[in-house]
């Protein structure tokens, strides 16, 4: 699972917890704080509050082919 902390549409940073932590009173709290403090000038500037989700993040794995003389792709 990660924290993530959003500005409007934009992912700002996420940070990987310990599952068994996330209900621990004050687990989530000490990591939103830490991010409000390090992010306070884009906080400032952008004039929103930013958004927290926890969720398993997402991977996505692109693959990269090579063009041939005749511009295809080949994997």
């Amino acid at each position: 699972m990660n924290l993530m902390m959003y500005l409007g549409n934009d992912l700002i940073e996420s940070i990987p917890l310990e599952l068994g932590r996330i209900s621990k009173p004050g687990y989530l709290g000490s990591f939103k704080r830490a991010l409000k403090i390090k992010y306070s000038n884009l906080i400032q500037q952008f004039g929103e509050k930013p958004e927290f989700l926890v969720a398993e993040p997402i991977i996505e794995i692109k693959q990269q082919g090579i063009k041939d003389e005749n511009n295809r792709i080949n994997f």
